[in-house]
């Protein structure tokens, strides 16, 4: 039998051609939530001038760009996805921050950083694509220096009856069927994402990640759920 190929790199496989309309079909399929989520990441970063900010699974640069409009900070975007960070490149030139946004291959479990190196972290949707959130948190910790915050974005499952009623009807039928309409790539993440989400949260949901971000040396943990629960940001500082 054929061994699955590990979250990480499926996610690698299904998104990265995906890299030239990413950022404007997310927003649609969404419902313009994507974005808005992104600035709340960002706005909880706390860093200035002088700092350095790493931001991983960076993709095609949306958050590492905001990052340094919002912070004045130099910001190193980490992404395992040549084509993803192809786009961010071309973003970040674009925006007139080429020279305060540097762009890195790589995959979180393994940083090539020292321990340390950032005043502040950001990541987005990415623990449920690795083999072991809490093994990733702590290397995630590991470059952060002391008292910097940690902060992260994630889909999510509502809790409450009507909006996760809303929810399933769309992940079971609405996205599929819409991504399906915009390209074939953009109907197998249709059909992706819902058992992902569930399955991740379905294996201990929020309690779980927040024990990982706890264990890895994250405390002044809090979290916030955005769009009647289809999405959370957690923050914390390195202690």
């Amino acid at each position: 039998m054929e061994e699955a190929a590990p979250p990480n790199d499926f996610a690698k496989a299904l998104f990265a051609p995906l890299a030239p309309t990413y950022d404007r079909y997310a927003s649609l399929l969404s419902f313009g939530q994507d974005p808005r989520w992104r600035r709340f990441l960002v706005s909880r970063i706390d860093a200035g001038e002088g700092d350095r900010i790493l931001d991983v699974a960076t993709g095609t640069g949306a958050v590492a760009i905001e990052l340094a409009r919002h912070t004045g900070a130099h910001v190193v975007g980490l992404d395992q996805s040549s084509q993803m960070l192809a786009v961010a490149h071309a973003r970040a030139a674009r925006a007139g921050l080429g020279g305060r946004i540097e762009l890195v291959e790589g995959r979180a479990e393994s940083l090539p950083f020292a321990d340390g190196s950032f005043s502040a972290l950001s990541f987005t949707y990415l623990l449920r694509y690795v083999v072991d959130p809490a093994a990733t948190m702590c290397e995630l910790a590991r470059v952060v220096s002391p008292g910097g915050v940690v902060a992260s974005l994630e889909f999510a499952v509502p809790t409450r009856p009507l909006p996760r009623l809303a929810w399933e009807l769309y992940v079971r039928a609405g996205l599929p069927v819409a991504g399906a309409l915009l390209s074939p790539g953009w109907g197998e993440v249709g059909r992706f994402l819902g058992p992902s989400i569930r399955g991740f949260y379905s294996r201990g949901g929020l309690e779980r990640t927040l024990d990982c971000w706890l264990r890895a040396g994250i405390g002044e943990l809090c979290y916030r759920r955005l769009s009647l629960g289809g999405g959370v940001v957690i923050w914390g500082r390195r202690r």
